[in-house]
Order: structure tokens, then C-alpha cells, then sequence
């Protein structure tokens, strides 16, 4: 039966870390810090099939080896570090401590970012969850990089940043993913006084001699690439790009530099400060965040806005502020959809249903066709359902008010108009449905609503204090099961119903069954 192979392949050990032709080990770490990599065209094309499959263990599509970190032995390990106590999350804090850390580090980067938003919410959460660390481990600190690396993969800087602040950057290992955060989010001042006061923390010269300068101390940051030139330390590329920033005036004129196979965040910053911008759409989802800045130019922003809402990884309300910025300047793509969104916006502002009917269509649309149904559906769904809608805008309203926070108070409050309305609103409020509609998935979201079949072994790992453990490999059949596979996904749902994840499994098995996904 190949649900069982699947779930086998998901609890079996971690997969060792891919290697390059040379025989080693491959970084998924090419920025500065190296926290994260952009997927080679293979894997940025594929979608939740590649959570796992039946014949081996979980892998990540852009060969990530786990983070490996070494403190001193009297340092506090910074395992236990996050933003979410018990108390908020409803998790225990014993969510990892039967684990081992390898294997945490392995399913972690192993998981995919292109995913349904209930997925990427219950990760999210697992990466911030305070807790204690494994019980045993022999590297301190690996599951913490690799928690912060998942969220760079996610673009989710903000909480990476705290985090990040919370473990304090004194070790080489945390300070790199500081600065590579810092220098996305413009907070580089910072990072830079602290490498002032502790040398030792630089990643590389190149990181050294842009904090010279950028402190202010442009003659030390002048002599150290002489120096670092003439004991060939630095790359020809490196040379090139820190001259110009040094002494843009003596090349003024030239043609630009090449743009590397991997852009660094410190590279990005750079090619900024000499005059050489890059953009940002086929850089790692992270460097988004530097369109965000008011510096940008509204397309840019709005494009850098909604590749962040697809994951999370910003507040909805950011980028329904940048949808109502000002008025579009052209038509296609993006600015049809922000004209969209205003028109609805603009009529949810009245008191006339009608036109609020006559926007909703166009405006879901264009929610559909970049991908942040979700984040539109949380911040129009409740005020939608207090319009007297009826009709097709009163069937599409409610479908959307599903997606929201208020799926619960919705489903309550709605009477069904048909079998589907009907199987729906039971999903929403837990309940087994009393007739199964011809829906995609439908059967298989039935069956874990009314009679899951037991996931044993991943129930065992809850005994085990092992619950981070088995919610990460509940998250990946749930991946494998929206790709097609029926059985994995009644699986999932009925584990993360059994563990008490109830709002994870109602909203996974509404967003399955009404967001289309092609990936």
C-alpha cells in the first residue's frame, strides 16, 4: 500500500547531507551567512510533491545539510530561544526534548515553502515556539540555526531577526545570520558597530571592510583591502565590486561588474551603494524585504509584497496598505489586481451591497492570481459576511469568509444552499459531514472528520515528548497527500485532530478543498 511506504519513508532516519562532484558536503547556504540558498530551476518548479516520497526519507529541494554549530561548553545553548511561550502556542515546552537534533535539523530544512498557508502557519510556529532543546545533543545550537534558517527560507526576517537578538550574535555561527539580516532590513548600523567592538565575528574580509566604511573609518576599510589584495584573500569579483565602493570616483563610467551566480546580501547592498541595483524577483525570497522600503518604486514594492504574503512571511495589512497606495499608473499584471482590490475596498467603504457584489468577483480574481487568497480572505472575509449578499457574490463571500480567522463563527452563522455550502461548514465547525459532495479531496477530508485510521508511530512520538518531531512529518504527508495522494492526506488531517492541532486540520482541509494549486 503506498500510503505505508510514504509514512515509513517519513519516520525512518534523516538523509545524509548531499554532496557536490568534489564529494563535499553542498551548502544550501550561498548567501554571506550561509542560511539560505535560491532553488535551482528544478526545484523552484515543483510544489508539495517533493515533500516525500515513498521510496526515501524527507529531503529539501535545495540540499540543505542540517546547520552545525559548536559552543563552548559553558555557554547556554541557544536550543531553547523563541517568541512564542507555551502559553500562546498551546504546545509543550517539552516539543523537542525527546528528539534527536539531527533529525529535527534534517526535517526542518527538509520542509517545503511552497505549501498551503495552514502548513506554513503551523511551521511557522514550530520555528518560534519556546521550548526546551533535545535532551541529548552534540552540537548545541543546531536546532536553533536550523529554526532560523527555515525562516530566511520563508522571508520571514523580522521574527529571524529577533530571535537572532534574543540568542545575542556573539558567536560566528548566529552573528552571520545577523548580518545577513541586518543588511536586507537596513539595519546594518548595528551589525557593524558590533563587529567594531568584536573583529573575530566577521564571515568574511569582504563583511569586515564594508563595516569599516560603513562606520566611517573608510582609510582602515581602504588599507585592509590592500592588504587582503596583496595576500590574494579576496576573489577578483570581490576586488572589483569593494574598489568601486571604496573609490567610486575612479570608475566612473565603466560598464557594470558582472552579477554573480549567487548574490550575497552583502553583495546586494553593495551593488546598491555603487549605483548597480539588482532586482530582486530571482534572488532568495528574503531579499523581497529591500523592495519593501519607500525608496522602491510602487510596482516593485506591490510585486515584492505579494511574494511575501504568499508565505506569511509579512501582516496582511502591509500589503493591502501597498494595494491602496495610490492609484495604478498603467494597466496588466499587478496594477489590474490593485485596481481590483481598491474597487472592492472602495465599495466595502459604502453602504451600497450592490457594488459591493459587482467588486468581489474581479477582486478574488486577482487574489487568486497571485496567490494570497488567504491573506485577502483575512482581511475582507469578516466584513463581506456582514453585507447582505445573495446569489453568486453571497456563495463566493462565504467560501472566502471559510478562508478567514472566523471560519468557525462564519460556518455557524450560515445556512447551506447546497451540499457543498453544507460539507463545507461542517469541516469548518469539526464536525463529521452527512453527505460527501463531488469535490476534489472531499472523500478524503470526509473520512478524517469521521473515522481517521490511527497513525500509531506518530502518536507513540507524542508520548515520547517528541510532538515538534511528529508535527513536521505530519506536515509533509499533508504536502504529499495535496499532491494527489488521498489516504497520506486523511493521515495527516486525523494525526493533527488526534494530537489536539484541531484548528491546523480544519483549516488545512478547507484551504485543500477550496484553493486550486497547480505549483
Amino acid at each position: 500500500m503506498r500510503h505505508i511506504a510514504i509514512l515509513c519513508a517519513l519516520l525512518a532516519a534523516p538523509v545524509s547531507a548531499q554532496q557536490d562532484e568534489s564529494g563535499s558536503p553542498m551548502s544550501a547556504i550561498d548567501w554571506l551567512s550561509d542560511s539560505i540558498t535560491a532553488p535551482p530551476p528544478a526545484a523552484a518548479a515543483t510544489g508539495p510533491t517533493q515533500s516525500a516520497r515513498a521510496d526515501e526519507d524527507p529531503i529539501a529541494n535545495s540540499a540543505t545539510s542540517p546547520s552545525v554549530t559548536v559552543l563552548p561548553l559553558d555557554a547556554a545553548t541557544p536550543d531553547r530561544v523563541g517568541l512564542l511561550p507555551s502559553g500562546v502556542t498551546g504546545l509543550p515546552r517539552t516539543l523537542w526534548s525527546g528528539s534527536d537534533a539531527e533529525t529535527l535539523a534534517t526535517l526542518i530544512a527538509a520542509e517545503q515553502t511552497q505549501t498551503l498557508p495552514a502548513m506554513q502557519d503551523l511551521l511557522r510556529m514550530l520555528l518560534l515556539a519556546e521550548a526546551e532543546p533535545p535532551a541529548e545533543s552534540d552540537a548545541p545550537g543546531q536546532l536553533f540555526l536550523s529554526r532560523i534558517d527555515k525562516l530566511l527560507d520563508l522571508g520571514a526576517l523580522d521574527p529571524a531577526l529577533e530571535m537572532l537578538e534574543a540568542a545575542g550574535p556573539g558567536q560566528p555561527d548566529i552573528f552571520r545570520r545577523y548580518f545577513d539580516v541586518a543588511l536586507l532590513t537596513g539595519r546594518e548600523t548595528r551589525a557593524c558597530r558590533l563587529l567594531s567592538d568584536k573583529p573575530e565575528l566577521a564571515p568574511t574580509l569582504s563583511a569586515r571592510i564594508f563595516c569599516l566604511a560603513h562606520v566611517g573609518d573608510w582609510p582602515a576599510a581602504a588599507l585592509t583591502l590592500n592588504a587582503a589584495d596583496a595576500l590574494e584573500d579576496v576573489t577578483d569579483e570581490e576586488l572589483d565590486l569593494l574598489s568601486r565602493f571604496l573609490d567610486p570616483a575612479t570608475y566612473e563610467g565603466l560598464p557594470p561588474l558582472r552579477v554573480p551566480d549567487r548574490v550575497s546580501p552583502l553583495d546586494f547592498r553593495i551593488r546598491e551603494g555603487i549605483g548597480e541595483p539588482l532586482p530582486t524577483y530571482d534572488l532568495p525570497r528574503a531579499f523581497a524585504h529591500a523592495d519593501l522600503r519607500t525608496i522602491t518604486g510602487w510596482k516593485a514594492r506591490l510585486e515584492a509584497a505579494e511574494r511575501l504574503a504568499r508565505v506569511g512571511a509579512i501582516e496582511d495589512g502591509v500589503l493591502l496598505d501597498l494595494y491602496t497606495l495610490q492609484q495604478p499608473a498603467a494597466s496588466g499584471g499587478v496594477w489590474d489586481r490593485a485596481e481590483a482590490i481598491q474597487a472592492l475596498d472602495s465599495a466595502l467603504g459604502g453602504r451600497n451591497d450592490d457594488r459591493v457584489a459587482e467588486a468581489l468577483q474581479p477582486a478574488w480574481d486577482a487574489a487568486r492570481a497571485a496567490r494570497i487568497e488567504v491573506p485577502f480572505a483575512r482581511f475582507f472575509g469578516p466584513a463581506l459576511a456582514e453585507r447582505d449578499l445573495d446569489g453568486a457574490a453571497g456563495a463566493l463571500a462565504f467560501r472566502i469568509g471559510l478562508l478567514s480567522n472566523e471560519y468557525e463563527e462564519l460556518a455557524l452563522d450560515h445556512e447551506p444552499a447546497s451540499t457543498e455550502d453544507a460539507f463545507l461548514a461542517a469541516i469548518a465547525r469539526g464536525e463529521a459531514p452527512d453527505e460527501v459532495p463531488d469535490m476534489r479531496m472531499a472523500d478524503a477530508v470526509a473520512t478524517a472528520f469521521t473515522n481517521p485510521p490511527p497513525m500509531e508511530r506518530l502518536i507513540e512520538m507524542v508520548g515520547e515528548d517528541r510532538l515538534g518531531e511528529a508535527a513536521l512529518r505530519g506536515i509533509s504527508l499533508f504536502d504529499v497527500g495535496t499532491a494527489g495522494d488521498a489516504e497520506t492526506l486523511t493521515e495527516a488531517l486525523g494525526f493533527f485532530r488526534a494530537v489536539g492541532l484541531e484548528e491546523t486540520a480544519r483549516r488545512g482541509a478547507l484551504q485543500v478543498l477550496l484553493l486550486e494549486r497547480n505549483w
